[in-house]
This record gives structure tokens, sequence and C-alpha cells, in this order.
């Protein structure tokens, strides 16, 4: 009995150490899926950088608890994947939401996101972010056109004056 417990306590210390190193950790029903579907949501969440685990939500419950999360109480009833994003907090609610439009067994239950409580809304409010290189692209795009459109501008007075001066 001994041994159980210290699985258990090493399972509820991985989880801690998740959740703690994680930026975003969105829970997931995945009950209903077909063991293709799984496989192709998992390749898809490997490939964003996202871990995709299923855990005891009692170990998950205790870990969370331990780290000062709470009210995750609701979200961890019945079966319940966990997906951790470690560079890009919205990267784990985007996939799983875009996989969720094609298979709707899977269901968005909440998640945690930076120490804050998301439910099924905020998280699917979430998953509409652009990934940050997205994001980073636009903002260097918007400080771009103002220089663009004034070396443009300038070019255009510098031909003017050339051909008033022939």
């Amino acid at each position: 009995m001994g041994n159980n417990r210290q699985l258990k306590e090493a399972k509820v210390l991985e989880i801690k150490e998740k959740m703690e190193k994680a930026q975003g950790v969105i829970f997931a029903k995945y009950q209903g899926l077909t063991v293709e579907q799984d496989t192709n949501l998992r390749k898809n969440l490997r490939e964003a950088g996202v871990e995709y685990k299923v855990y005891k939500n009692t170990l998950t419950a205790l870990a969370a608890k331990e780290l000062g999360i709470e009210g995750l109480e609701s979200i961890l009833e019945g079966p319940v994947s966990v997906a951790f994003g470690y560079e890009d907090p919205t990267a784990p609610a985007r996939i799983l939401n875009n996989f969720a439009k094609d298979y709707k067994k899977l269901e968005l239950k909440g998640g945690v996101v930076q120490g804050e409580v998301f439910d099924t809304a905020k998280v699917q409010q979430l998953a509409t972010i652009p990934p940050r290189e997205v994001l980073i692209a636009k903002l260097l795009g918007s400080f771009k056109a103002p220089l663009s459109n004034l070396a443009y501008l300038l070019n255009a007075i510098k031909e003017k004056k050339e051909s008033e001066e022939a």
C-alpha cells in the first residue's frame, strides 16, 4: 500500500511541475474519440509543442491545490485530458478548439492560463487569439507601414524636383 502512495505522490509532483511550467493548461473531455482521431489530435498538439496527457482527476486536483489554483472541481469531472502549452498559452486552446469543430466528441471543459482559471467560454475566446508569431508579424507590419509611406513620399518629392529641374 505504501508503494501505491509513493506512485501517486510522484504523479502529483509530475502534474504540479508541468502545471507550473506551462503558460496554458487546457482540459477537454475526450470520451468517444476513435483511436485514429485521438492519434491525429496528439500529432497536431505535438507539432505545436503542446504536451497532451490523461491523468486521474483526483491527482490533478491535488496538484492544482498545491499550486494554489482553486475552482477546477467542476472541470475535473468525468474522463478529462490535459494539454500543456509551454511556449504559447493559446496553442492548446486553439488546437483543441479547432479539432472540436470537426469532431464533436471532443469537448473543451476549461483551463488555467498563467494562474487564472478559465471556463469553457473563456477558453473558446482564447482559442481565437492568433499565434504569437502572427501577432508579432502584425505588430512589425504596423511599424513598417508608416516608414514605407514616408520613404515613398520622399522619393516622389525627389522625382518631382528632378523633373522640374530638367
